[in-house]
């Protein structure tokens, strides 16, 4: 491989060779594959703008509100209490990822990332129509300014630019509540001039990202691109060339008709750079695996088409390991691969019964700090306490009383009032603990406390309760 042809290894696709930005046109994409990127497309975005504005039992469907530190996922309320499950749900998804990177490459940018399905779902199509396919938006950036370019360049602009808003009322919708948009929409922005002013920085953002940026986000802003070259070995199974079948011994040649290729030694790449026009990244995938490649399909639709117009076998590019490439051999989980997903495993395990165990009611009972014992009459020891009762559900808690499960005693609340636990809201307060002190067996002993609503059980907590030191 010469100088010339190994240069991709010292820039990335979307830099020439002085280091300035290579706008990149990629042809539009055809194929069974883009059908069902397209249709796997139109499900996602349905959930993605969907869920805010569905609501189940007066639940947002999903809800990060993390000023308001109100959580819902799934219609499920969470609270920053439920923290803990949070982190254990990342570090899943982290090795999730792990895993199916090394198993099967970047094909999570290329089939469900955001960035790509809204730059080659949406705002690319969006450019096809009205600039036309690549040989047209090469031929219009190139022209002077005149009513055509100013036209269609505008229109395009126009028209990402409502979308980048949609997008950000959308993404406003998941931090502050559908209802509370929709609020903000009927007021009007005056009325909620600082809202209005972060939904227009949002929207310049992603108008930034979709107009301009582009494929960058994915060759030099995530992180994940990076990643994929410490994950990936020879077994993974990535979007790859079948070099074997393209090169054979005497290399790529043009295609000529009634030609026996196999007899002469060249390759069944017919080097037509389809496979390169189409990439939205700008590669050649002719190259090898790069960081470049998000495993969108797009060049394996336009190969297998041209080798259809040429009666060659399809497949030249296609799903493949190095091994399966080389030696033929098919995929196989790795050791490294079987201890991922056995750590997964357990973690998802582990997660579930979190889950399952999970109360709709937190409660927390301390020993009021700074505050001793007391000896009341007929020998009891009596603590005082504070309770937080936290309601994780939308339905409140009525006639909310405790009961010492542990012990022989009583248990008795200053207000001497039922208490009243609302709808995602909390109830404190204070209470006493009155324990006899021949039950007492230590100076410090752990009581198990039982909250009722009416005859119901819904929680257990356990506190420290103290006497006196002679009782040891």
């Amino acid at each position: 491989m010469d100088k010339e042809t190994n240069n991709f290894r010292d820039r990335i696709g979307t830099m020439n060779a002085e280091g300035k930005r290579a706008w990149v046109y990629p042809k539009k994409p055809e194929g069974r594959f883009y059908r069902y990127r397209t249709q796997l497309t139109w499900v996602l975005l349905a959930f993605l703008i969907l869920s805010p504005f569905i609501h189940i039992n007066g639940n947002q469907f999903m809800l990060f509100n993390v000023i308001g530190r109100e959580f819902y996922i799934f219609a499920q309320p969470f609270w920053p209490q439920d923290f803990y499950l949070g982190v254990t749900a990342m570090i899943i998804g982290v090795l999730f990822i792990t895993l199916f990177t090394s198993a099967f490459g970047r094909i999570f940018c290329g089939w469900i990332c955001p960035q790509t399905i809204f730059m080659e779902m949406v705002f690319r199509k969006i450019e096809y129509w009205i600039e036309g396919d690549r040989g047209a938006q090469m031929r219009l950036d190139k022209q002077e300014w005149n009513n055509e370019k100013i036209r269609k360049k505008g229109f395009k602009w126009f028209l990402f630019f409502l979308i980048s808003f949609g997008i950000a009322n959308v993404f406003l919708a998941y931090l502050v509540g559908s209802k509370r948009l929709l609020q903000y929409v009927t007021q009007g922005p005056l009325e909620n001039i600082s809202t209005f002013t972060a939904l227009l920085i949002f929207t310049g953002v992603f108008y930034f990202i979709f107009s301009w940026f582009r494929e960058q986000v994915c060759t030099i802003a995530c992180p994940y691109g990076r990643l994929q070259s410490v994950l990936l070995d020879k077994k993974s199974v990535v979007v790859a060339y079948d070099r074997k079948r393209g090169e054979r011994t005497q290399g790529r040649s043009k295609f000529k008709k009634n030609e026996n290729r196999a007899a002469l030694g060249k390759g069944d790449c017919i080097d037509c750079f389809q496979c390169v026009n189409v990439c939205p990244t700008g590669i050649d995938i002719r190259n090898g695996t790069q960081l470049e490649c998000i495993n969108c399909t797009a060049c394996i639709d336009a190969c297998d088409a041209m080798m259809e117009k040429v009666d060659l076998p399809k497949g030249l590019i296609g799903f493949y390991s190095e091994e399966n490439i080389e030696k033929e051999e098919k995929f196989t989980f790795n050791p490294r691969m079987k201890g991922f997903a056995a750590i997964l495993l357990v973690l998802v395990g582990i997660l579930s019964g979190m889950l399952f165990i999970r109360s709709d009611v937190e409660a927390t009972i301390l020993r009021l700090p700074g505050q001793l014992y007391e000896t009341r009459a007929n020998d009891v020891i009596s603590n005082v306490y504070t309770f937080k009762l936290i309601n994780k559900t939308t339905g409140s808690f009525e006639d909310v009383h405790f009961k010492l499960l542990s012990h022989n005693g009583t248990i008795e609340s200053v207000t001497h009032e039922n208490i009243t636990v609302p709808e995602k809201g909390l109830a404190e307060g204070t209470l006493f603990i009155e324990i006899p002190k021949a039950v007492l067996k230590d100076e410090k002993s752990s009581v198990e406390i039982g909250i009722y609503s009416g005859n119901k059980l819904i929680e257990t907590t356990t506190t420290n309760f103290m006497g006196p030191r002679s009782f040891r």
